[in-house]
């Protein structure tokens, strides 16, 4: 059914009362591929609540490749996670208005201003009680393991997942940060105990993980190296308070592609013994954490690099997930790989606190309409984009939903 978007900001009821009927941009399996296939704007029944559930009015919506990966249906298909669901709307990433809760919601009411997380799972289990939501039988990542995701007027979500707005925020900005930043967070703060005087290298420090990770260092007072491919970028870092950073054109020779023959396998390890002396330059030390998301052409050298009886945690692998190393540089020098991934409600709720406060500023590049939702997946899945991309949802424009004085996004085009 064609649906007419020009309104897409009006929903023509208050808070406490949904419409029939919103306007959502959908992926169906029969048409899994490019996401300007994938994607296509329908109406779409707005469900209810049901019990510990909230539904969000949705005012913007952060872009992420997780749903890149929705529209192609790889490495396999997202109705896989959801097969109750004949339709996939995609979004972890979103700030809006609380606009009915269900039964057993008490902490918000309609009206209030919040930002989503991206984590669920089911009150039933009991990891949820005492140990940890993400080691729960149940857990999901909210608009890519489940439908309802942010990118319709409405989403559903449970009411764990939030957490207030930012006063000193716009709407696209407070739906820029979450699934990004949370994880860096997670990843550093929790999983490998970051204190001040850590020594950390992180790759690809100027993309969407790399960021957060720069100023988490910072505050944190930890050294950072971070690795980037252009001065343009590593400028950005300093801007954030990077310690020092190296451009990975330089040490191309290191990275992993698999197949080398025992000559190529020998240049390489060189050129990693090269890339060591540099951040030992910058951070007077071998590091003593490496954060990695590269995956399949760092992680060699992050596990040659690393200190010894120092850790390697690590949420995604960009470059591929098989991952083959020397593994004699870890067993014999003691070292630890930690595998993370995304945050649970305590953490990104610790996490978003340092927003608040302006101590740490999301990075945004570019804000695009409701009618961009497809093409800004395209321009992602081609590396078109130059950084973090909000989509305007509830929001008529840019600038909007600030209510306090601060530090706000810093805009910049960024990319690993």
């Amino acid at each position: 059914m064609a649906v007419d978007i020009k309104n897409v900001t009006d929903v023509g009821t208050e808070p406490g009362t949904l419409p029939d009927t919103m306007a959502a941009w959908v992926i169906r399996q029969e048409r899994e591929g490019e996401p300007l296939d994938a994607f296509q704007i329908e109406e779409i029944e707005v469900p209810e609540p049901g019990a510990l559930e909230v539904i969000v009015r949705v005012m913007a919506a952060g872009v992420n490749y997780n749903n890149v990966w929705a529209a192609m249906g790889k490495p396999v298909s997202v109705f896989r996670y959801h097969p109750e669901d004949d339709h996939h709307i995609g979004g972890s990433d979103a700030s809006g208005i609380v606009w009915k809760t269900g039964p057993g919601v008490t902490k918000w009411q309609p009206g209030d201003e919040v930002v989503i997380h991206c984590n669920q799972a089911s009150y039933e289990d009991p990891e949820v009680h005492g140990f940890d939501p993400l080691a729960a039988p149940s857990q999901k990542i909210w608009g890519y393991e489940t439908s309802w995701g942010s990118f319709a007027q409405f989403t559903k979500v449970q009411a764990q997942q939030l957490i207030p707005k930012p006063k000193n925020l716009t709407w696209e900005e407070s739906a820029s940060y979450a699934l990004t930043y949370f994880t860096a967070y997670r990843m550093l703060i929790d999983r490998c105990e970051m204190q001040a005087g850590a020594r950390v290298l992180i790759w690809g420090a100027a993309g969407g993980l790399g960021v957060f990770a720069t100023q988490l260092c910072r505050l944190s007072g930890a050294l950072s190296c971070g690795v980037v491919s252009s001065a343009e970028k590593g400028a950005l870092l300093e801007q954030l308070g990077i310690t020092g950073w190296i451009d990975r054109n330089e040490y191309a020779g290191m990275m992993r592609k698999g197949g080398e023959s025992p000559d190529e396998e020998k240049a390489r390890f060189k050129e990693m013994r090269r890339f060591g002396g540099a951040v030992r330059e910058v951070l007077g030390d071998d590091p003593n954490i490496v954060f990695e998301h590269v995956g399949q052409a760092t992680f060699p050298t992050s596990v040659f690099v690393v200190k010894p009886f120092g850790k390697v945690v690590i949420c995604a692998g960009t470059t591929g997930y098989n991952l083959d190393f020397d593994v004699r540089y870890l067993w014999m020098r003691q070292k630890e790989i930690l595998g993370s991934h995304f945050a649970n409600a305590w953490e990104c709720t610790k996490a978003n606190q340092l927003i608040e406060s302006g101590e740490v500023r999301p990075v945004l590049w570019r804000t695009m309409g409701f009618d961009g939702v497809a093409e800004a997946h395209q321009l992602m899945k081609e590396n078109k984009h130059l950084g973090k991309i909000a989509i305007l949802v509830g929001a008529p424009e840019t600038g909007l939903g600030k209510t306090e004085e601060g530090a706000g996004a810093i805009y910049a085009e960024v990319g690993a």
